[in-house]
């Protein structure tokens, strides 16, 4: 299920900086990205993963010193669990999923989103767009793909509900 980004007044200040995170993810070479945990159809390049700034509540400090303003911006954020880059191939489709129940959100902000990619969140179909995020409950099932020729990059984001906001659970 997704939610309003606008509700989430984190989501405003990442925008705004969204060129400078997606520039600092510019910097950044395929060997330091790191295998998708999830199962993943692809061809099989290594050209899938993540970039971790921190993760269930760990910072990654060398990941940090790579990335400084993207990791200023991102533990700014209250109640910040995991953060870092997902960057999924050209021809790539993540099965669907769903994440264990948790009082946890999920945020992508496109940075580098070519045509003929999106998110499947339980029956909705979004496509990203750059400089834009995408808040969702990640235990609703949901998938991903890029039908395109080059790589999709987003900052991905694990946050805690804030106190007072209403999560509405699938039918199904």
């Amino acid at each position: 299920m997704y939610y309003d980004p606008k509700k989430f007044e984190f989501v405003e200040h990442l925008e705004a900086n969204w060129r400078a995170i997606e520039h600092e993810l510019s910097q950044l070479g395929s060997q330091d990205f790191i295998p998708y945990p999830e199962k993943i159809s692809s061809s099989k390049r290594k050209q899938d993963g993540i970039f971790w700034y921190l993760f269930l509540g760990v910072k990654i400090d060398i990941n940090c010193e790579l990335c400084p303003e993207t990791s200023r911006l991102v533990e700014a954020i209250p109640g910040m669990i995991t953060a870092g880059f997902s960057r999924l191939a050209p021809g790539a489709h993540i099965v669907p999923h769903s994440g264990k129940p948790t009082n946890v959100l999920r945020c992508h902000l496109g940075l580098s989103v070519p045509e003929k990619c999106a998110l499947r969140v339980a029956s909705e179909i979004k496509q990203w767009v750059n400089g834009q995020c995408l808040v969702f409950d990640d235990t609703s099932e949901h998938e991903a793909w890029n039908l395109s020729d080059r790589p999709r990059d987003i900052l991905l984001l694990d946050f805690k509900i804030p106190p007072g906001f209403e999560i509405r659970h699938d039918s199904k």
